[in-house]
């Protein structure tokens, strides 16, 4: 079930006709990010907050919501069933350990951060079918040894 907040921004952006990119905009950061926002998974700065709700035309009330830190998580089931985010589950399912072992390969032990991350997501023309070319960029994070 998706909080309170997260529908009422979902149906303020549905009237009125946005997409995250034109938030984004308007707000001056990455769509991505402003949609984890959205859906309570991050947090916004104040005035990213109320760039947000003036582009929505919501109570400023929602500011406060919007700064407040999130309990992260919990948004989808265990396993997902919407396809899309299944095949990203899918995706970790396959290549999770390989990814790890050729990461610690060139890095050594240790993890990529999701704290400090990075998304961009481009659409890729291809004539046998356009992409959706997702680029992470996560700090590495040794494991520190004592």
């Amino acid at each position: 079930m998706l909080p309170d907040i997260t529908q009422t921004i979902l149906k303020a952006k549905a009237s009125k006709h946005r997409t995250f990119r034109d938030l984004a905009a308007k707000v001056e950061c990455n769509p991505v990010f402003l949609a984890a926002a959205c859906y309570r998974q991050a947090s916004l700065t104040d005035e990213h907050a109320r760039k947000l709700v003036k582009a929505l035309d919501l109570s400023q009330a929602y500011v406060e919501k919007l700064i407040t830190f999130p309990v992260k998580g919990g948004v989808i089931p265990a396993i997902p069933v919407n396809p899309l985010i299944y095949r990203f589950y899918e995706i970790m399912q396959i290549y999770d350990l390989p990814l790890k072992d050729v990461i610690q390969e060139i890095f050594g032990d240790g993890i990529m951060s999701a704290i400090d991350l990075t998304m961009h997501l481009e659409k890729e023309i291809d004539p046998k079918g356009d992409r959706a070319k997702i680029i992470l960029s996560g700090k590495f994070l040794p494991y520190n040894k004592w």
